[in-house]
């Protein structure tokens, strides 16, 4: 396992701990009657839940990332046509327009 696909794995973990923490801490302060902790358990759950999203939306622009990596090693000549295309595109969209005089 690499190195960030292990980062990966342990932030999915932790937001799998930290979900369930937020469950039991809501079933607490439903039992007890304490709102405020029941509130916490929710947040808890919703943090948890997020960094797992994160964690696996990492995953997936990860992968993305090498797919183009590898498309740049394999087709250098290609690229650099696309980026140079790109970039005229970008400079002919966003460059102030002269106002011809007459």
């Amino acid at each position: 396992m690499t190195e960030s696909t292990s980062d990966t794995f342990v932030e999915k973990a932790k937001g799998v701990v930290e979900e369930g923490t937020g469950r039991v801490k809501d079933a607490a302060g439903g039992l007890t009657g304490d709102v405020g902790m029941q509130a916490e358990g929710k947040a808890d759950q919703l943090a948890g839940m997020a960094r797992q999203e994160f964690a696996e939306l990492y995953e997936e622009g990860e992968g993305k990332l090498e797919q183009a990596v590898l498309f740049v090693q394999d087709r250098p000549l290609v690229s650099i046509g696309i980026a140079a295309a790109v970039g005229l595109l970008m400079g002919l969209i966003f460059a102030p327009r002269r106002k011809a005089k007459g």
